[in-house]
């Protein structure tokens, strides 16, 4: 029996292994076993729990509560025939074919499961990605980062503390700092602003009780899309109040703000690092494999490491250049494109057919803005050539790319159930989570 293992439970390490634990398995999903060489698929993974990384802000901001919208690994590993591990890969030994996993830990340090070693016949490495601080001083010390469902947790408590303060007049000012006018920065501001209106709905909180500061490096917001799109969310978000600088870099981090090339200072109570991503650094220690300067691991266009032919990876781990030469980008999109591209090609390796290439289809990009309005265009087989959106309409959209992964991981009758029940639970909870 050949053993698939999957390190990293994110949009594509979480697809992957879904569909071929039901490729391999009797499940709800599969009446009967395919005639194929049977394979043990088994999902690593540091969390318990999965969340689509792009719903993090809100997740920060306390507009969705992850403890009801997570997907439990063990009990969906156990419904789509595959296995699940809780660990963190520590070190890769390519000629045994073995990974070695790191011990678990409570929250005290103390050892749950000792360290552990996995075989594995095809490796696929899909890690994700981490904010890029790009060695600026102070960054780790004093900034907060997104990258990961524990870190918006500690966000969203960070904030439920502050605006404690402003309800009891400890402080008459909450300041907020963002650095990255991505995506990212882009939505927590208009979700905090959106977060300060519904908690002066259950307190004493006023609005201009909130600085958001958002700050870009760049000649507009929201680089990876058109210039009018860019300066359109900026025109929004100033509408909402939020202060928006363009081309300013910072340059230091400190305890009470930020510190500019410019050398003025921007002060902040919380200060959020939002600005680019890199490949976790253990990456570049791991026995051998070549990765570029951000820590990516390069791989050829069917996306086996140049390096070892059972080892594939996939999403914002993985330096790709696809079938026609274009750079593939780190974006959830493309990770779940590439998720089916390796589901097939280690059908093929096992079943001994040829590998295919990857192609990247931009299907476009999106930026929600709260409740207030969303941006992004659509594009590739979506629509012919590329098509603006805005307003209503783009929020819409954006909501269905949320839905479109429930159904990839799901299957589309219970991605539809789980729709109806958020719907559901709107009525009865606050929008707000205020714990």
């Amino acid at each position: 029996m050949k053993k698939i293992v999957i390190v990293g439970g994110g949009a594509g390490g979480l697809q992957l292994a879904t569909r071929l634990g039901r490729y391999f398995s009797f499940t709800p999903y599969l009446k009967r076993r395919r005639k194929s060489p049977a394979a043990q698929v088994t999902l690593v993974d540091k969390n318990r729990t999965h969340i689509w990384k792009p719903l993090l802000h809100q997740v920060a901001t306390g507009a969705l509560d992850s403890s009801l919208d997570s997907l439990n690994y063990q009990v969906h590993a156990r419904s789509h025939g595959f296995i699940f591990q809780l660990g963190s890969l520590q070190k890769l030994d390519r000629e045994r074919r073995v990974i070695h996993l790191a011990p678990v830990e409570d929250d005290k340090g103390q050892q749950l499961v000792p360290a552990r070693e996995l075989e594995y016949d095809y490796l696929v490495l899909c890690i994700g990605s981490r904010s890029n601080d790009f060695h600026t001083p102070g960054v780790h010390e004093h900034c907060v980062f997104l990258d990961s469902s524990v870190q918006a947790q500690r966000f969203h408590r960070l904030l439920l503390d502050r605006f404690l303060q402003l309800e009891t007049h400890t402080e008459k000012k909450l300041q907020i700092a963002i650095v990255g006018g991505g995506a990212t920065g882009v939505e927590l501001s208009a979700e905090l602003v959106e977060a300060c209106r519904q908690m002066g709905n259950y307190g004493h909180i006023r609005r201009n009780a909130l600085d958001i500061t958002l700050i870009e490096a760049g000649p507009h917001l929201l680089p990876a899309l058109p210039p009018r799109l860019g300066k359109n969310a900026e025109r929004e978000l100033r509408k909402l109040e939020v202060r928006v600088l363009t081309g300013c870099t910072v340059a230091e981090a400190t305890a009470d703000g930020l510190i500019t090339q410019n050398g003025d200072k921007i002060a902040a109570t919380i200060r959020v690092w939002a600005a680019g991503v890199k490949a976790p650094d253990f990456l570049a220690q791991l026995d051998g494999l070549t990765v570029n300067r951000l820590n990516q691991i390069k791989v050829k266009p069917d996306l086996l490491s140049v390096d070892d032919d059972s080892i594939f990876a996939l999403g914002d781990c993985a330096d790709c250049i696809d079938a026609v030469g274009q750079k593939v980008p780190p974006r959830a999109q493309a990770a779940q494109q590439m998720a089916g591209v390796a589901e097939y090609n280690l059908l093929a390796k096992i079943e001994g057919r040829p590998l295919k290439p990857f192609r990247y289809r931009d299907r476009g990009s999106l930026v929600s803005l709260s409740q207030h309005t969303a941006v992004g265009n659509l594009m590739g087989t979506l629509v012919k050539g590329r098509l603006t959106i805005e307003g209503r309409i783009a929020g819409l959209a954006y909501r269905s790319l949320y839905r479109m992964h429930l159904a990839a991981v799901h299957g589309w009758s219970k991605a539809m159930l789980i729709y109806l029940v958020g719907k559901a639970n709107r009525f009865v909870k606050p929008p707000l989570k205020m714990h």
